[in-house]
């Protein structure tokens, strides 16, 4: 792995240049947060004290996925991490956000997992997929259907909370499911002789994942929620340097109660977005993947087909860029 220490030292050098004072009375920064890695890894920024180094008042809540972006919709959180078509779902129905740091992409732990005789996406035509209906999984599945020469009007969906996908596929009812890690994973268990038939590694950048803010709350505290952004991209350093990765993993781990073994296995699934990676992303260039804006292109036009929003969400007024281009 490339080491990736300069990255390190610049964020550190960045929040030192945007530390402010927080008024005493202050509200902190409200962030919700859930259990896949690219947000679990504000949890290396918690238990190495960065918000209160940086003079920020931040309070994270764990949350399942799906209730986060409740909690963001009905206004009980500032900021959400999640997947980047799904805020524009979140945003259709009354929540609209502006997104201030790219986290990662999906690079192969989003998953539609056959169960045991399921070889292919093909296999799937005239069969059962379950996946919960609008989000990320069926975004993928549609993917994978539409390159295996299918569309929806193959398969029968079966609309799925996505924490119980180990158990709609050990059941044998459906012929696949799409999760996410660590779900992902929990499925491939539930059921020996399962197999990934499509993930996202086999389109990357399909799935972005950022970090969401209320537009009113970026408006009145831009200075701390800068400060965040160079702290999210510090944790993305700390998990990518050989000399911190291990550390990064224990803690990471330890708050999804794993081993640091097992969860280390699923770190690549995740493509963790440098700071730099993040400038160059924010300006049109995805690098190995598809861009940001590129993906809500598609994400936006999946939605609107599918009946997730009626109207376009014109993906470019929720993209962000100022904070992490004027990050130095």
């Amino acid at each position: 792995m490339k080491n990736r220490r300069p990255f390190l030292c610049l964020a550190a050098l960045g929040l030192a240049a945007l530390a402010l004072a927080r008024p005493a009375d202050a509200a902190p920064l409200k962030i919700g947060y859930s259990d896949w890695p690219g947000y679990t890894a504000f949890e290396i920024a918690v238990q190495k004290g960065w918000f209160k180094q940086a003079g920020l008042d931040v309070e994270l809540t764990w949350f399942d996925y799906s209730a986060s972006i409740d909690a963001f919709s009905a206004g009980k959180i500032d900021a959400d991490c999640i997947v980047a078509s799904d805020a524009l779902g979140a945003g259709a129905a009354g929540a609209p956000s502006k997104f201030i740091a790219i986290i990662d992409y999906s690079d192969g732990s989003d998953m539609i997992i056959g169960k045991p005789g399921i070889s292919s996406i093909s296999d799937l035509k005239g069969k059962k997929v379950a996946v919960e209906f609008g989000l990320v999984e069926h975004f993928l599945l549609l993917e994978g259907l539409k390159r295996a020469g299918l569309s929806q009007n193959d398969v029968t969906l079966v609309n799925t909370p996505t924490n119980n996908m180990p158990q709609t596929l050990a059941s044998g009812q459906v012929a696949a499911v799409g999760a996410w890690y660590p779900i992902s994973g929990q499925a491939l268990q539930s059921a020996p002789g399962s197999k990934r038939l499509f993930t996202s590694a086999d389109a990357k950048g399909l799935i972005y994942d950022v970090l969401a803010v209320n537009p009113a709350s970026l408006a009145a505290h831009h200075d701390e929620w800068a400060k965040v952004a160079a702290i999210y991209y510090r944790c993305a350093a700390y998990i990518l340097d050989p000399a911190t990765h291990d550390d990064a993993v224990r803690i990471m781990a330890a708050r999804v109660q794993q081993k640091p073994e097992d969860y280390a296995k699923n770190i690549p699934g995740t493509h963790f977005e440098t700071l730099a990676e993040a400038k160059a992303n924010y300006n049109g260039d995805g690098g190995k993947a598809m861009n940001l804006h590129d993906s809500l292109l598609l994400s936006d036009k999946f939605s609107l087909a599918n009946g997730v929003y009626k109207q376009s969400q014109k993906p470019e007024s929720y993209i962000a860029p100022g904070i992490t281009l004027a990050l130095p």
